[in-house]
């Protein structure tokens, strides 16, 4: 393994609407803890020596203000706004288009404060410790054969769902190799009886066992990737060109086409984890307990931070 500069990005451009509120910044731990808080925790332990965060300009002030007490104060910290105009030559966003451009296009606005192998992760998905230490030890060796060698943690369905709705996840197709064949975005899945099921959008079901393996948008990338992803968005533009209004640029979507056509490998790093989130309000005290029993547990202390 060789030394190896780390910086994790963090998503956190979302204003959560089916929650209602900024749900990155509502506290979960036993000292006022967000999830933010302890997954730059968990990635500081193995490893990763910057954090990025990827906000919108509606909530910066808000963010820096919450973060700048606590994160700023133990790694080196960048911020970059997602801007809806934030687009290739010649495109320019359509006066109705009133949200983000989806987690691929968010990535993409930390390419100019991002320069060394990188995690990509969500702000309101709390995704276990050793789902950082695998992606740190992935990026930390050589790339395996080609500049294009890239990682994500693949997490069973079955420990991924919320009670109180519907989710989206990237559901991945895996060789026996353990690296990545393909992976799609479904955005409506909900558990149904033991198993699960994604309502398409024509209103058919889909029905997914509760051991598929499902991207949870925590990806290991070399800084090459971002030269692709602008490529990749240009084109998801142009295929759009008719209505802009609405689409999004996923990641998951994206890394999944760069797999189909040989332009990255993906390894999937398989863990037990359980996703603890806070898709709806209602998943709230799910959280808040989950968090204590691992602070009970010895994992996490009381105070994450230590003395203001």
């Amino acid at each position: 393994m060789t030394d190896t500069s780390l910086a994790l990005v963090v998503l956190a451009a979302g204003i959560g609407s089916r929650y209602g509120g900024l749900k990155q910044m509502d506290p979960v731990g036993p000292s006022g803890e967000i999830i933010i808080d302890y997954s730059v925790y968990d990635a500081l332990a193995a490893g990763f020596d910057k954090v990025v965060f990827v906000i919108s300009a509606a909530i910066q002030e808000a963010f820096r203000e919450r973060i700048g007490r606590t994160i700023e104060r133990q790694v080196e910290t960048a911020y970059v706004i997602q801007r809806p105009d934030d687009l290739p030559a010649g495109w320019a966003a359509p006066a109705e288009r009133k949200k983000p451009w989806g987690t691929g296009h968010a990535t993409l606005a930390a390419r100019g404060a991002v320069d060394s192998p990188f995690c990509v992760i969500n702000a309101d998905d709390f995704y276990g410790r050793t789902a950082y230490t695998a992606i740190a030890d992935y990026l930390k060796r050589p790339p395996a054969g080609q500049p294009n060698d890239y990682c994500m943690v693949g997490y069973r369905l079955g420990n991924t769902l919320t009670e109180h709705g519907h989710v989206a996840r990237g559901i991945c197709e895996v060789d026996a190799t353990g690296h990545l064949i393909g992976v799609r975005e479904r955005t409506h899945i909900e558990r149904y009886g033991a198993a699960a099921r994604n309502v398409n959008d024509d209103g058919t079901a889909l029905d997914l066992p509760l051991d598929a393996i499902v991207s949870m948008n925590i990806w290991g990338f070399r800084p090459g990737v971002l030269d692709a992803l602008w490529t990749r968005f240009a084109h998801f533009l142009e295929r759009n060109r008719a209505d802009l209004s609405k689409v999004e640029f996923y990641l998951s979507n994206a890394v999944g086409d760069m797999v189909t056509d040989g332009e990255a490998s993906v390894c999937v790093l398989p863990t037990d984890e359980v996703w603890h989130g806070v898709t709806y309000a209602q998943d709230k005290p799910r959280v808040h307990a989950a968090v204590r029993d691992l602070v009970h547990q010895g994992l996490y202390p009381e105070n994450l931070w230590g003395p203001a």
